[in-house]
This record gives structure tokens, sequence and C-alpha cells, in this order.
């Protein structure tokens, strides 16, 4: 990890953010060093979100891992570029590319929703550079859209209709209210926090349409079956976006998982319940 120079011994350098080119993709990364750390937690988000919903748990984390949060292609400030491909199996290979690039080692990967089938390409790409998976209401047996969307998309006028379909979902404040168990958890911070990759120009709706053809279905029970890196799923009880029943399904694909299930909770698990979510990260991990 990147250190500075004090009297001839390394200390910690105060975390960062950067955007690297990696596998033809501006990618957005940020990281938290700990030189006291002998683990490394690579941080995946979900659909529509960044790096910023796992700003109540990096705080904690951070006291006792390395951290990488990254922001998956084309969200937060990650790249836009139509001529990257917007796959599982492309992003995972660009995550994997980051992690050979920073040397990161003793590698867990932490996934929410999305994120979470981004990491489990990740692990059957490469399943001997990760030590564990914590999956939280990762998403799972999602087949690729349909041929029909998938012809929309190529159309001149499709980001306007990928944009339209998120205004008339309710915008950045409609979904939150869907994703999480206590509305009241919803502040002007979190509306904001979310909204502001949205609001600069087009281009992540012009992505969207591509995200949209480029995105193949999630990993089949044959693949699933072939890892056997150990895996910590953790859900909410009461998710409407990723039903409970998904978890338990993954619970039985996966050879070596545990599942834990939070009461009075919905999607935004590290939201949430950050504080529980910590400690079932600190528990699995070591």
């Amino acid at each position: 990890m990147p250190t500075t120079i004090d009297n001839g011994k390394p200390v910690n350098r105060k975390q960062y953010s950067q955007i690297s080119k990696i596998n033809g993709i501006d990618l957005y990364y940020e990281v938290y060093p700990n030189l006291n750390a002998n683990k490394t937690l690579f941080l995946i988000h979900g659909f529509l979100a960044s790096s910023f919903s796992f700003r109540y748990i990096i705080p904690e984390l951070m006291k006792q891992y390395h951290i990488i949060a990254v922001d998956i292609p084309p969200f937060g400030r990650s790249g836009k570029d139509l001529k990257y491909t917007f796959s599982y199996k492309n992003i995972a290979a660009t995550f994997i590319q980051l992690i050979h690039k920073l040397q990161l080692k003793n590698v867990s990967l932490i996934g929410h929703s999305m994120g979470g089938q981004i990491g489990l390409y990740m692990a059957l790409q490469q399943p001997e550079i990760f030590d564990k998976i914590i999956l939280f209401a990762s998403s799972g047996y999602l087949q690729q859209v349909r041929k029909s969307l998938i012809f929309l998309s190529y159309l001149p006028f499709a980001h306007i209709f990928v944009k339209k379909k998120l205004v008339d979902s309710g915008g950045v404040e409609g979904n939150l209210l869907k994703v999480v168990y206590d509305k009241n958890q919803i502040t002007e911070g979190m509306i904001k926090g979310y909204l502001e990759p949205y609001i600069e120009n087009d281009a992540i709706f012009h992505a969207l349409a591509k995200f949209s053809r480029d995105r193949e279905g999630d990993l089949s029970k044959e693949d699933l079956n072939k890892i056997h890196i150990p895996c910590l799923l953790v859900w909410g009880a009461h998710d409407r976006i990723v039903p409970l029943q998904v978890g338990k399904r993954l619970n039985q694909d996966l050879p070596n998982s545990e599942l834990v299930v939070l009461e009075k909770t919905g999607h935004l698990t590290p939201e949430e319940k950050p504080d529980e979510t910590c400690r079932l990260i600190k528990e699995f991990v070591g």
C-alpha cells in the first residue's frame, strides 16, 4: 500500500482517492491505508450507487484493515466510455487488474447487491487471490434483459428512456424509500450523495443504456458450486429488492457459505445496520 517516509520509517498515508486507467476505463477508487493491518477489504457497491454507500462502515473498519472502495463503471465517479464492455465478467476482470496493480494481499471481497454478483464473478475468475467473501443482499439468479430491451438500447434516444424510467420510479428518493426498512433513516445528505452522479450530465444515462445490453445473466448454480472460498451471506429480513429467498438459495449453491438474517432491516444493510455490519465483517474476516 502507498506510504510516506518519516525519519526513515514508513507511516500511514492519509486516505485518498484516485482515478486510474484500468482495462480501458477510468476507474475511481478510494484507498484507506493501514500499515498495521495484514488483511485488505475490497468493497463493491450496488446498482445505481457508489462507494458513498459504505460511508458509515469505513471509519470503523479502517482501524483494523486496509480498505479499497471502488466505483463500478459506469457508476459514481468511474468512467462512462461507451467503448467499454459493461459486463459482469469484464468488470470483474477490471477489478482483478486493479488488485494486481495495487499489489493487494490477503484480500476479502465485500459486495452489496449487484456488487455481490460482481464479487462472485471475481471469485470464479481468480479464486486464489481471495481469502473470504461477504455478500450483503447479493443479487442472484437474474437473467439477461429481454431481447426487446437490448434492441431498444441501440436506439439514439435510449438514454432518454433510461432517464425517464428512473424518474418515473420516484427518482433517487423514491428508490431509497423502497430499499430501507425504516424510512426515517433517509436524510437530505443521503439523497444528495446518491443523486450527485446523475445531475452533472447525461453521460451516465447513455452508459446505463449500454450497461443494460452488456450485462449478462448472474452466475448459474453450476458456477456457484465451483466457488469454495468461505462466504458469509447477510440479508435483511425485510429486503424487498433482493428477497431473503435469494439468500437461502445462494446458501445452498455456494458450498462453503453461511447465512445470517438481520431483523428490521431492508436492502441497504451497511447503511441501516452499520454497527452490526462491522461486527459481522470483523468476526468473519478475523
